[in-house]
């Protein structure tokens, strides 16, 4: 049987612990294929990033066409773009794709860093509405309006709760017509958290990619994401990455 094949257009983190590196140790340990279109390099370990260079929209596109057009994509997720010029070419490529996306719309680093200007932002519109989820975190949700906004744009989003204080972390999903799906669960105290919107954004565009509903996805995205936060390896002296190999290496020694 095949894999789900999942393409993540998004940045290069190269630390290791988020962009196109998190989406691809996700996908390959959730069982799919994982292609990638790289919208920019970044400097960057777990204390911060040093430098960013956006890659050019023509590349972006080439990137994805290339994808696309031979291997074939059963779900696409979508993380830092660089630049208006980059969100617009990949809103038209997918456009023309009939598949689930997932849209994380990555405005600040882990580290605090800035990696989307105010007109990169503006530029989010489009993919929202061709998103079959939006997953903002508390800042992110704040800078596109808050949950009125996206309520009344009639599209689905996933508000994530780590960015709030409390014990507890609770996620909202929200889908037009249906009534919202929360899941709280008790904070899990470590700094070793970077990459975990691209993680969780990659690992539910897997499950989609495999057909499972909008809510199981999520769901088990979560699930993955709790896991691989208690796995985190300890590298670095800021924000670390986390344990992606573990989730799966500890299944397979329990099972």
């Amino acid at each position: 049987m095949k894999p789900p094949r999942v393409l993540s257009i998004a940045g290069s983190d190269s630390g290791g612990g988020a962009g196109i590196q998190a989406d691809i140790k996700t996908i390959t340990m959730l069982g799919g294929y994982a292609m990638t279109a790289v919208t920019a390099l970044t400097a960057q370990n777990t204390c911060g990033v040093t430098m960013v260079e956006a890659a050019s929209p023509a590349m972006v596109a080439a990137q994805i066409d290339a994808c696309t057009g031979d291997l074939g994509v059963d779900a696409v997720k979508i993380g830092m773009l660089g630049s208006p010029e980059i969100a617009a070419v990949v809103a038209d490529r997918l456009e023309r794709l009939a598949v689930p996306v997932v849209f994380d719309p990555v405005m600040i680093a882990t580290s605090g860093a800035a990696l989307a200007d105010a007109a990169t932002i503006a530029a989010f519109e489009r993919l929202i509405a061709l998103a079959t989820l939006t997953t903002p975190n508390v800042p992110e949700l704040a800078a596109l309006g808050g949950e009125a906004a996206l309520r009344a744009r009639g599209v689905a989003w996933l508000g994530k709760g780590g960015d709030a204080e409390g014990p507890d972390v609770t996620d909202r999903l929200a889908v037009p017509g249906v009534e919202d799906v929360v899941w709280t669960a008790p904070r899990i105290h470590t700094r070793h958290t970077h990459g975990t919107g691209c993680t969780l954004s990659s690992a539910i565009a897997t499950h989609l990619a495999r057909g499972m509903s909008l809510a199981d996805a999520v769901a088990q995205a979560r699930q993955f994401v709790r896991a691989a936060l208690l796995a985190a390896p300890g590298l670095g002296a800021g924000y670390g990455p986390m344990g992606h190999y573990a989730v799966v290496r500890t299944a397979e020694q329990s099972g």
